[in-house]
């Protein structure tokens, strides 16, 4: 019995192990995946593995080429200070070092050679900023004796404004003479291009940007090489010139002479809007639209018929190409044994190339001349132009040329509308599959298919085009898909060709009847544009955004765009959480502008309410407008709950603080202490206890952003303490200026909340 129990004694481990062993086989049995589930997920690792293999096989990575370069000037830009060239330029040999020591690895060379495009493109535009180094006015003077020759004349709605480079500048107390200026004249008294002129005027530095993170209008002057702008005080003076103008300006001058007899020819015949639009269409002076007309087309989704893109050089190279062909086939020897197609595509590139130089050749316009110069040569070789790669072309041969197009918003609209438009011929269009059954043909007969293409041209260009619209002009147009399909029909078919015809017989003198008839399908246009644009929520409008959301929407358009596998499908995530982000970014509870004259507070509305507003309401105009107001600067509303005296003006924000503009310099002794913020035009004393922006602050930071916290505020400055670039130098001998947050009570006084006398 005792041996019995010893046994049991040593079988009970065992049993327990064993008991332990199947416990453990039960769970894994219970944790493990059915067999259909591993091999589901078994498929679809070979399915991804096959959708990145097809991704990056031989070719495909060529487009991103462009897109890589593109975002090493986006680098560039985003730099507190200039780059040194040797720098910039190591960096890009060293990539390029890089890429050809790895081109024999499959996934290192892509890699590496993507790496070597972003410091290419850093390169270019550090070199392009030094070739176009000029002086930049620092401080604005009155009374400036300028001479030189006009380079450029625009014609605008009230007034005029010509580009003189300067041959003599003198005014008292100044240091820097820019080389060239931009000033405004009475309607009408432009003087051509090439004039030698004298006269007095007022001049400025480049204006800064308005608000932080708004566009910079000086980074776009000093691109042209403009150092100052302003307004011509009297008469201009026409004296004999001191020598002859070169021949880049006698070329100007020409092409001037060419471009001003058409806009006078237009104008003769057909007036107002549709004159200018005419004008716009042709010559490429689109400024004298009036206001209302200008916002109808930008409200309708129609203002890029008034740049010339695209889709005019499209429409003049189809026109010219259909014309020729059509004339050389009357004559039978020459179709049979001529190639006259490819005679008809060499005549459609001397046109557009025509048309570029008329109309000023802008960013859009050097974009569609090198990808419809493409398509005509492609033409010529017998070789299929209208892919990835010609846009890739396009790309690259604009930002060689111009690579601060690249933080343009015409740059990118232009692209992310092309781009998006080929991506949908290339991927297929929904009836191509059928296009040849007899229900399309059918179709086809009653323009069904034009009609349905045009609305998904619209509706893919709209869509590409909508992040750039709404963070840079804060619009979105919903009927704009409606708009286009009135209205394009009659640009393209009868606008269009009538001018394309009144240029042409222009130095015949039968020019009149053609315009009358271009002047008809304006009408059409007009018409189309007010209608939809008075239309109810026909803008849209969207408070600003930073360039976080526009970046990713960038990189889902590319993604869906570029890649042909559904792994493009993920762009389309990207581009719900960039809107997503867009729309949760908080807005400023203070903004002051670059001169100190104008600032607003965000009250308990939610909406801005004007503490004071300065002569010029241009930035006024521009903060109404990026916080998605729809007021006027004229409301009565925007100075709700702002009390004023003569000595300053006292507003609150959402919270109860209280925010001062002082006036006089009497305002500060009281202010100082009862105030979270105090605002002036003027130099504060240094024993301020409230945080305070005078004129040291905007004079040195420019324009100035503040958001409510619990201890005081959070500010973002338009030109921080550690910015430096060329056409952002820190104003001399300017000490970084004093920033002060208080803790104190900030409640305000029972006397505060009086309502104004």
């Amino acid at each position: 019995m005792a041996r019995e129990d010893l046994q049991g004694e040593e079988r009970r481990p065992r049993a327990k192990a064993w008991a332990a062993s199947i416990d453990v086989a039960r769970r894994r049995a219970a944790l493990a995946l059915p067999d259909a589930v591993v091999a589901s997920a078994d498929r679809l690792r070979r399915t991804f593995a096959q959708w990145v293999h097809a991704e990056l096989a031989p070719g495909q990575l060529l487009p991103w080429l462009p897109v890589a370069f593109g975002l090493g000037i986006v680098i560039y830009f985003t730099a507190d200070r200039e780059p040194a060239c040797w720098a910039a330029l190591a960096i890009a040999f060293g990539g390029v070092g890089l890429a050809a020591s790895a081109r024999r690895h499959a996934v290192g060379f892509p890699a590496a050679l993507g790496l070597a495009a972003i410091a290419a493109g850093f390169a270019v535009g550090t070199l392009q900023t030094l070739r176009v180094t000029h002086p930049v006015l620092v401080y604005p003077t009155w009374r400036a004796n300028v001479a030189g020759f006009v380079e450029t004349r625009e014609e605008r709605t009230r007034s005029d404004r010509i580009v003189v480079r300067v041959h003599s500048i003198s005014a008292p107390r100044m240091r820097i003479k820019p080389d060239r200026v931009r000033v405004a004249v009475r309607k009408g008294t432009a003087p051509p291009v090439g004039r030698y002129v004298s006269f007095k005027a007022h001049l400025a530095p480049p204006l800064q940007p308005l608000r932080p993170g708004g566009y910079d209008f000086a980074r776009g002057m000093y691109f042209q090489q403009i150092g100052a702008s302003g307004f011509v005080l009297g008469a201009m003076r026409t004296p004999p010139p001191p020598r002859a103008p070169g021949l880049w300006l006698r070329y100007a001058a020409f092409l001037d002479q060419i471009r001003g007899t058409i806009d006078q020819r237009i104008h003769e015949t057909i007036t107002g809007d549709r004159g200018a639009i005419a004008s716009a269409l042709i010559t490429g002076q689109r400024d004298a639209i009036t206001n209302a007309v200008n916002d109808a087309m930008y409200v309708s989704s129609l203002a890029h018929v008034l740049s010339i893109s695209g889709y005019h050089m499209a429409v003049v190279a189809g026109v010219v190409f259909f014309v020729i062909r059509a004339v050389l086939a009357l004559f039978a020897s020459l179709a049979i044994g001529r190639p006259i197609k490819k005679w008809a595509a060499a005549g459609a590139l001397v046109a557009t190339t025509f048309y570029l130089l008329l109309s000023g050749a802008e960013v859009a316009t050097q974009r569609s001349y090198i990808m419809i110069a493409l398509v005509l040569i492609g033409v010529m070789l017998d070789r299929p132009a209208l892919t990835f790669r010609t846009i890739a072309v396009a790309a690259f041969g604009v930002l060689l040329l111009s690579p601060q197009a690249v933080v343009h918003p015409s740059f990118q609209m232009s692209f992310a509308a092309t781009l998006a438009l080929v991506a949908a011929y290339q991927h297929g269009w929904p009836w191509r599959a059928d296009a040849d059954s007899s229900r399309a043909a059918r179709l086809a007969l009653w323009g069904w298919r034009e009609i349905a293409s045009l609305i998904l041209a619209s509706t893919v260009a709209g869509l590409a085009t909508t992040p750039y619209a709404a963070y840079h002009f804060h619009r979105l147009a919903p009927y704009g898909v409606l708009a286009n399909l009135l209205a394009m029909p009659v640009v393209s078919a009868w606008v269009m060709p009538m001018g394309i015809l009144g240029a042409l017989a222009t130095p015949l003198g039968f020019d009149a009847p053609f315009w009358r008839l271009m002047g008809y399908g304006i009408d059409w246009m007009i018409t189309v544009a007010l209608w939809v644009a008075h239309l109810p929520g026909a803008l849209g409008r969207i408070h600003a955004f930073g360039t976080g959301p526009l970046l990713l929407s960038t990189a889902g358009l590319l993604l869906v765009c570029l890649l042909r596998t559904p792994l493009r499908w993920s762009g389309a995530v990207l581009a719900v959480v960039a809107a997503l982000w867009a729309l949760a970014t908080p807005q400023p509870d203070l903004l002051i502008s670059a001169d100190g004259r104008t600032a607003a507070v965000r009250s308990s509305s939610g909406r801005l309410a004007v503490l004071r507003k300065g002569w010029d309401t241009f930035a006024l105009k521009d903060w109404l407008a990026a916080d998605a107001d729809p007021r006027d600067v004229k409301d009565g509303s925007l100075n709700e709950g702002v009390r004023c005296d003569s000595v300053g003006c006292i507003g609150h924000l959402a919270d109860g603080r209280l925010v001062s503009y002082a006036l006089a310099p009497d305002a500060f002794a009281e202010d100082c202490s009862r105030a979270s913020l105090v605002i002036s035009a003027r130099q504060a004393p240094g024993d301020c206890a409230a945080m305070l922006i005078d004129r040291n602050v905007w004079r040195a930071r420019g324009a100035v952003a503040l958001w409510r916290t619990e201890t005081g505020f959070e500010e973002v400055d338009a030109r921080p303490a550690s910015y430096d670039r060329p056409w952002a130098h820190p104003p001399p001998g300017m000490a970084s200026p004093r920033r002060t947050q208080t803790s104190a009570d900030a409640t305000p006084k029972p006397e505060d909340l009086e309502p104004a006398d």
